[in-house]
């Protein structure tokens, strides 16, 4: 029997914090600049990741959104669902 081990991850790229957080690179430079993301931490030197947790706990601390999902949101071809 194979035993398949997944391990978490402890720190994100930059790149990889932006997909995770479904945003753009850019958004998450901007909204770290103005204080509104957490920042990166200093993993070596020249290298700084973000924390999964404290991402995973900011998003979770977003605020719920009133907006309605754009409209190539995913219904696909047969339209929207039916009620």
């Amino acid at each position: 029997m194979t035993t398949i081990v997944s391990i978490k991850p402890l720190y994100l790229s930059r790149e990889e914090a932006a997909k995770f957080l479904a945003i753009s690179t850019t958004t998450l430079e901007s909204m770290v600049a103005k204080g509104l993301a957490p920042k990166p931490r200093k993993v070596s030197p020249a290298r700084v990741g973000w924390l999964v947790d404290e991402l995973e706990a900011w998003g979770r601390a977003r605020p719920e959104s009133d907006l309605a999902p754009p409209p190539d949101s995913g219904y696909g071809r047969s339209g929207k669902p039916v009620a």
